[in-house]
């Protein structure tokens, strides 16, 4: 299993350049069952990278734009009253909405309203939808990766805390290496080079996978590295809450797929600290609006490994 998905992220890496640690990172959080937010400026591969996704791993894909007007059945789905023309019967038709995909791509998800917001991220983690009274599950393996404008940009609506929480890591693209982006610039177009590429992995292989993440060996040792790095947080002056209980198994779970990308039976602290910050740096909350939270580089460095 290990050797698909060191070829997934080389698939991975002809669409996408010079970015191996945040593909990597985005296949971890697919793999511990997670979901993904990415923040940045428009134009550094978001986009690509959902769809790439989908792409090697088979699985299908849907694209919602998250707009200020945009409402909760858009994304759901909607009942619709239809009448049968021939037999003269009438009844309810649910029409299922974009969220019913395997890989959903919630993009500048910030500009929606908080209701939206809200519909979006109970179904994440239900991983259902109650519509009309009835319950519809949503398709496993389910995988959203939203992406954020900057808090600074006009228009948008900041995700709550609470509802941040709800992602189980949180990157940035960045731009691209010279060199990437040199490559980028002479090679064929993304969508030629996507349009070609080819799964590595069935979705039952993904399910798999994702079964082994579990199994990922986590010893008492490692255990009181992840539980010294969450009370770190807790105590820090800087820091106005520290790491939920929620948030160090998000955090074990993350460092063991890790591991299992790494091709290890068991976490050690350096996959801790590979997923660490993007698990971590967007629930610490600073004590003080005009001061930035502490980084989550300053709290692994503040933590010896015991």
């Amino acid at each position: 299993m290990n050797l698909d998905l060191n070829r997934t992220l080389d698939s991975l890496g002809t669409i996408v350049l010079g970015k191996e640690r945040q593909l990597k990172l985005a296949l971890a959080c697919l793999l511990a069952r997670g979901h993904l937010l990415i923040e940045d400026v428009p134009g550094v591969g978001k986009t690509t990278l959902a769809l790439a996704l989908s792409k090697v791993l088979g699985l299908s894909f849907q694209r919602v734009q998250f707009t200020s007007d945009l409402l909760p059945a858009d994304i759901l789905g909607v009942s619709v009253f239809e009448r049968d023309a021939a037999s003269g019967n009438s009844h309810f038709r649910f029409h299922p909405g974009p969220i019913f995909s395997q890989v959903v791509l919630a993009d500048e998800v910030n500009r929606a309203s908080p209701k939206t917001q809200s519909a979006l991220l109970e179904a994440m983690e239900e991983r259902q939808v109650s519509v009309e009274g009835a319950t519809r599950p949503l398709p496993d393996p389910f995988f959203v990766l939203a992406t954020q404008n900057p808090a600074d940009q006009i228009g948008v609506f900041p995700l709550p805390e609470s509802q941040m929480d709800r992602f189980l890591m949180r990157i940035s693209m960045g731009f691209p290496p010279r060199a990437a982006e040199r490559a980028l610039l002479l090679e064929q177009d993304r969508r030629t080079l996507l349009a070609e590429l080819q799964p590595t992995l069935t979705p039952s292989q993904l399910r798999e996978a994702q079964s082994l993440v579990g199994k990922v060996v986590t010893t008492p040792a490692l255990v009181d590295y992840l539980l010294a790095l969450i009370e770190a947080t807790r105590r820090h002056a800087g820091l106005k809450q520290g790491l939920s209980p929620r948030a160090g198994l998000a955090l074990r779970r993350a460092a063991q797929a890790w591991a299992l990308l790494e091709g290890r039976s068991g976490v050690i602290p350096e996959d801790v600290q590979a997923v660490f910050a993007a698990v971590a740096q967007h629930r610490l909350i600073a004590a003080e609006r005009e001061r930035a939270a502490p980084t989550a580089e300053a709290i692994l460095e503040a933590v010896a490994i015991p």
